[in-house]
C-alpha cells in the first residue's frame, strides 16, 4: 500500500487516468494539476491548480510520458490552462521527492540537476519498453492495413533495428505471413534475426535491399532512411517510423519522391491509451513501494 504517500499528478493524457485510478486504489493521496475538465472524479484525488499544490509535502512527481516541451510547458487533452514546471517549483519539494516521466529533454535534464532531484525515465527500463512493444506491433498492424492496397501475408517487409521493439515487430509481421528481413548495424543481432528464421542483414547493404520491398518500417532513431535509400524504394512502398521524434527517415524526401512515410512514435498511448496507462501504473506502484521501504530502512 501507499498509504500517506503525497504524489502530484501533472496532466497529461488518458494513460495518466489508469495511473490515477491504480495509485488511489494503493491509498496514496493525489493532487491533480492540469484535470479540471475530467469529469471522472477519484476518491483520493484533489483537483488543484499548480499554485495551490503543497509542493513541500509530496513524495513524488508524475509528469506526462512527454514530460515537458524544451522551454518546460506541459501539455495536457483535460486542460485548456497553461501549465510550465519551474526550477522554483521543484526546489519546493523536499529533497526526497522523485519525478516520473515517459522520456525527458535538455530542459527537464538541466532543472533536475539544478534543483538536485531524481527523475526517473520510464521508457529506459527495459520492462515498459517490452510490455509497450505489444500495443506498438497492433498500431503498426493497424497502419499497415489502413495504408496500404495489399496484404502484409506475402509483402516483402523491411524492419530495420532488432532491439526491444523492432523485435516484436519482425516477429509479429513474420507469424503473419510477410517475409520479413531484419537490418542491422550488430553481426549478433543478424545472427538472432536468423535464428528467429527471418532474413538479417547489415545496414551497408540497406541500398540494395529496398528495390523490392513494400513494407519499411524503421525503429532506429537516427538518420538511416536518407534520401539515396528512399530513391531505391519501389513507388508503392510504405515506411512506417516508430522511433522517436524526429524519427530515421528523411520525410522531405519521400515526400518529394510520392513515398507515403508515416511518422508514428507514441503509438500505445494512441490505439492503446488503457493498456499502455496500466502497464506505466504497475510498474510506477512497484517503484513508489520499493522507494518506500527504502526510506523506511
Amino acid at each position: 500500500m501507499l498509504t500517506d504517500v503525497q504524489i502530484a499528478v501533472l496532466g497529461g493524457d488518458a494513460r495518466q487516468l489508469e495511473i490515477i485510478r491504480k495509485l488511489t486504489e494503493l491509498d496514496a493521496r493525489l493532487s491533480l494539476v492540469g484535470f479540471e475538465q475530467l469529469d471522472h472524479a477519484f476518491s483520493g484525488a484533489v483537483k488543484e491548480k499548480l499554485e495551490d499544490v503543497q509542493w513541500e509535502s509530496l513524495d513524488a512527481v508524475i509528469l506526462p510520458v512527454p514530460g515537458t516541451n524544451p522551454e518546460g510547458k506541459i501539455d495536457s487533452i483535460f486542460s485548456n490552462e497553461v501549465i510550465y514546471l519551474h526550477e522554483e517549483l521543484v526546489k519546493r519539494t523536499p529533497e526526497h521527492c522523485i519525478y516520473f516521466s515517459g522520456i525527458s529533454n535538455p530542459y527537464l535534464d538541466k532543472v533536475m540537476t539544478e534543483s538536485n532531484r531524481e527523475l526517473i525515465q520510464l521508457f529506459d527500463r527495459d520492462d515498459v519498453a517490452i510490455y509497450n512493444s505489444i500495443p506498438t506491433v497492433e498500431g503498426t498492424i493497424m497502419m499497415a492495413i489502413q495504408h496500404t492496397d495489399f496484404t502484409i501475408h506475402g509483402s516483402n517487409t523491411i524492419v530495420l533495428g532488432l532491439g526491444r521493439v523492432g523485435m516484436s515487430v519482425a516477429r509479429t509481421f513474420h507469424h503473419l505471413g510477410g517475409k520479413v528481413s531484419v537490418g542491422t548495424r550488430s553481426s549478433e543481432d543478424i545472427a538472432r534475426a536468423v535464428e528467429m528464421g527471418l532474413n538479417g542483414f547489415s545496414l551497408e547493404e540497406l541500398k540494395e535491399r529496398v528495390k523490392h520491398t513494400d513494407l519499411l518500417i524503421n525503429t532506429i532513431p537516427a538518420l538511416v532512411v536518407r534520401p539515396e535509400i528512399i530513391a531505391h524504394l519501389p513507388s508503392h512502398a510504405l515506411i512506417i517510423d516508430l522511433a522517436s521524434k524526429p524519427g530515421g527517415t528523411d520525410f522531405r524526401y519521400a515526400e518529394k519522391r510520392g513515398i507515403k512515410a508515416l511518422l508514428a512514435p507514441g503509438l500505445p498511448g494512441i490505439v492503446a491509451p488503457k493498456t499502455a496507462g496500466l502497464i506505466l501504473a504497475n510498474v510506477l506502484a512497484q517503484l513508489l513501494k520499493e522507494k518506500r521501504e527504502e526510506k523506511k530502512s
